[in-house]
């Protein structure tokens, strides 16, 4: 019950703090494609339940081909490398908080055809909390397009390499995470979008 008042009160007030910066992305993203500001895809939730989740859109649209974004995927726009390099492109899953879909901190949620080859007992430690915008592995593994670019098969890689150190983590976050080490998570995740933000793209 903590958990989830403080996730009412800091999606709300995260909402109304980065309402100008929301619509600043939402006018770029308008004037650099065609196509909708937002990108919602099915995505697996606490107890198995399948939502929506909202990101700015960060691909053409109507994009096509593999689930995994890898490298410089050449479906993802000049406005979008910067929101998904900046990890500004989540900003509206405070939405998601909001309308308790998911949490501030949880591990990040998956596409239903990876939850299916989940493990029965991971699933079942995963699936048991709320999913979130960031989490411990998310900033370890916050070049995951990157690392996904240098293998051979990057669908294999992550399902044997990347896919099983996620479930391991969020496994062990679900059954060990207090409203401290949220906070820290919170608070390290800021960091990073802050130095992201302040990075130039590479010409």
């Amino acid at each position: 019950m903590l958990k989830r008042t403080f996730d009412l009160l800091v999606s709300i007030a995260g909402l109304l703090l980065v309402l100008p910066l929301l619509a600043v992305i939402a006018v770029a993203i308008r004037c650099d494609t065609p196509g909708p500001v937002l990108f919602r895809q099915e995505r697996v939730g606490r107890g198995g339940r399948v939502f929506r989740i909202h990101k700015f859109r960060s691909m053409a649209a109507a994009p096509c081909g593999a689930p995994l974004t890898v490298g410089d995927d050449v479906r993802i726009t000049r406005v979008g490398r910067f929101l998904r390099r900046s990890k500004l492109d989540e900003l509206p899953q405070l939405i998601d908080v909001l309308v308790g879909d998911m949490s501030l901190v949880g591990p990040r949620p998956e596409l239903p055809r990876y939850v299916a080859l989940y493990p029965a007992e991971l699933r079942k430690r995963v699936l048991a909390v709320r999913p979130g915008i960031t989490d411990p592995v998310s900033l370890a593994l916050a070049d995951e397009s990157a690392l996904l670019a240098r293998a051979t098969d990057p669908e294999r890689e992550y399902l044997d390499v990347i896919l099983p150190r996620k479930l391991s983590a969020a496994a062990d976050y679900a059954e060990r995470a207090t409203l401290a080490t949220d906070l820290r998570i919170i608070l390290r995740t800021l960091r990073l979008v802050l130095q992201r933000f302040g990075q130039r793209s590479p010409t």
